[in-house]
């Protein structure tokens, strides 16, 4: 699914895209909305950059959230190899996707409401939360730390409780606890 037309000939049309989206991001973080005329003022672009880019608050909405997900999958290889691979998994879930889930309650709020008419989510973005628990899941089972069987969309599915924490409480440390719980589960 393509998000707007930027060229990749153009570095400025890039850069353009890419404040365009951070602007979002932060709006959508805080207000759970956009507004083109406020990105456009936070991104130092012209609102018509940002309609070529976006031609629909969804299409933005939507691109944000493909851009967060990137994100989220290319931190993996980034902590496995900074981290043992038990060290990795923990930081992503507590520093990374449970971080996630806390700053983009707007963000997913704003999503359900740019999908209710068109359907699903992207299923590439699934396909790539999926991808990036499964690498983590083969380093750790390769390093005797996790059973080699467990399924990646099962161990997400576990880690849907983060949702359910309070982002105005101590959800660093309820996420850490479920992890713990949940890596428990998982260990050999």
């Amino acid at each position: 699914m393509t998000t707007g037309s930027v060229s990749p000939r153009r570095a400025d049309t890039r850069r353009n895209h890419e404040r365009i989206l951070a602007a979002a991001a932060e709006s959508l973080a805080k207000a759970g909305e956009v507004s083109f005329n406020a990105i456009a003022k936070q991104a130092e672009v012209g609102v018509g950059t940002v309609y070529r880019h976006f031609p629909t608050p969804e299409a933005l909405i939507l691109a944000v959230y493909q851009r967060e997900v990137r994100h989220l999958v290319d931190v993996v290889p980034v902590l496995l190899d900074k981290h043992a691979p038990d060290a990795a998994f923990r930081a992503w879930v507590t520093d990374h996707l449970a971080h996630y889930m806390m700053t983009k309650k707007g963000l997913a709020d704003a999503l359900r409401r740019a999908t209710a008419s068109r359907g699903e989510l992207p299923a590439n973005a699934y396909e790539a939360m999926v991808g990036a628990m499964a690498r983590l899941l083969e380093a750790n089972a390769e390093a005797g730390t996790v059973r080699p069987d467990l399924d990646p969309v099962v161990v997400l599915r576990g880690l849907a409780g983060l949702l359910m924490l309070d982002p105005n409480g101590e959800w660093r440390a309820d996420a850490a606890a479920l992890a713990a719980l949940l890596w428990h589960g998982m260990a050999r």
